[in-house]
């Protein structure tokens, strides 16, 4: 197969719509590399605004040492969040849609002010957050087994499926969200806990590193746009009748059911 940007990006969405998963890219376009992998990412949101998406924010992925040990890579990612993404509060995970989805608890940014790289720290990237949340998010991915290397799940926009966000929002101002404290549980089973710190030492860690790489890229976090710190765990199959709480020390408790 001949790969190139907009055929690997009309892949990666039809797999999506289809519920098919397949082989990594990378398997038969060994030299696809990172910066490759962003164009495919760029190309499959093109394809998802074209449909009547709308773009609300961006995502991490792999920020915890546990996700990357799982996953078999050492970098986190950045990815695009867009409407169609949103489980709004109270429903069902639609699993129908999915593949084979995981769900992970995450701190949640909501910016109050455009945050632009590079050369953004942390301590400056926390100015520009308005509101902090609570959040799970439903993973999912195009390729078998979740089976890839960097580029393959970069071009698969960080294995993006759904969020959900909790019913608490804070200031970051005086909150140390490095000690913010979250148990995973399935089926009201602890199965594993975490801190903020868990995510990248800290989460506006994550932020500033969303903020300049996609500074690199052209882009400019906006306004407005929730950001998705990354996974503080790592993530739990989501199959049907089951449920996924993450209960935070302060942002609240949020569930999610298959």
């Amino acid at each position: 197969m001949s790969w190139d940007i907009k055929h690997a990006a009309q892949v990666l969405l039809g797999r999506e719509d289809t519920r098919t998963d397949g082989s990594p890219l990378t398997d038969t376009w060994p030299e696809l590399d990172l910066e490759t992998a962003y164009a495919v990412q760029d190309e499959t949101l093109r394809l998802r605004l074209d449909r009547g998406e709308t773009l609300i924010g961006v995502k991490l992925g792999l920020t915890s040492r546990a996700k990357q040990r799982r996953m078999n890579v050492n970098a986190p990612l950045t990815a695009w969040l867009t409407d169609a993404m949103v489980l709004p509060a109270g429903e069902q995970v639609p699993l129908d849609t999915l593949i084979h989805p995981r769900a992970e608890p995450e701190i949640v940014f909501v910016l109050g002010r455009d945050l632009a790289g590079p050369g953004v720290t942390a301590a400056t990237a926390i100015t520009a957050v308005e509101r902090v949340l609570g959040g799970i998010e439903i993973i999912d991915s195009r390729y078998k087994d979740f089976r890839f290397r960097l580029p393959d799940v970069v071009a698969d926009n960080a294995s993006s499926g759904y969020f959900a966000t909790g019913p608490i929002a804070r200031s970051a101002e005086g909150f140390d969200l490095s000690l913010e404290s979250c148990a995973l549980e399935v089926d009201a089973t602890v199965l594993d806990t975490a801190t903020g710190a868990a995510v990248q030492g800290h989460p506006a860690e994550a932020l500033a590193l969303a903020a300049n790489d996609l500074g690199r890229r052209g882009h400019t976090l906006r306004k407005g746009w929730i950001v998705l710190t990354g996974g503080m765990t790592d993530a739990v199959p989501l199959t049907p009748g089951i449920s996924v709480a993450a209960d935070f020390g302060t942002l609240g408790r949020l569930v999610v059911g298959g």
